[in-house]
């Protein structure tokens, strides 16, 4: 008997568990189409085909449903990051094939694409602070990497935090913002390039 209540106490936890994936599914869909300002909960419960109660049983309000999505696409974004470490590599080795990563997950996740338009078109606060969020995931993993490759010699001492931005920086524009007036520079010519502006004057 108590093996039999002790199924039923699990079965009902992993329908709770189920239940709430489902309506962070549904609201990760529902930002993706519609953006932060336009989606609410009774659009994530029309899409969750459940009750908005259902909703409320797990999260207080909009806000918090949206931190909650932006903590998952952060993980997945260190779990990017991770994979593509390999301390045998140079540092800059490491950092072309994770930002390399990064950026591709930034540039097809429907979610990043959605609030990057929404902040130029709208300047809606929760749609910038959730793009700042993402975008300091990359920035303190940069820092973490260049403070880790000062301390291995590979590059000359310098502000960690400082020389991160800027590599992100120079990155974003090497890979997406100088198609607008030049054509799309290949994977060896943004190596190149960056090597050209940043690491041939960090490199001891």
């Amino acid at each position: 008997m108590a093996g039999l209540f002790h199924e039923e106490r699990k079965c009902a936890q992993v329908a709770v568990v189920d239940r709430r994936q489902q309506v962070l599914q549904a609201a990760t869909k529902s930002f993706s189409l519609f953006g932060y300002k336009a989606t609410t909960m009774d659009q994530v419960a029309k899409i969750a085909n459940v009750g908005k109660g259902t909703i409320y049983t797990f999260f207080t309000n909009k806000e918090q449903l949206f931190d909650e999505i932006l903590r998952e696409v952060m993980m997945d974004m260190k779990v990017i990051a991770e994979r593509e470490i390999r301390r045998e590599r140079s540092f800059f080795e490491n950092l072309h094939r994770v930002l390399d990563a990064l950026l591709e997950f930034r540039s097809e996740h429907e979610l990043f694409i959605k609030l990057s338009q929404e902040s130029r078109d709208f300047g809606t606060p929760q749609a910038n602070e959730g793009l700042d969020k993402l975008e300091n995931v990359v920035l303190e993993y940069l820092q973490r990497e260049v403070e880790h490759a000062m301390d291995q010699g590979e590059v000359k001492p310098c502000d960690p935090k400082i020389v991160s931005l800027v590599m992100f920086r120079l990155y974003i524009v090497l890979t997406a913002e100088l198609n607008r007036v030049h054509e799309p520079l290949t994977k060896e010519q943004i190596k190149n390039y960056f090597h050209l502006f940043l690491a041939e004057g960090l490199a001891e």
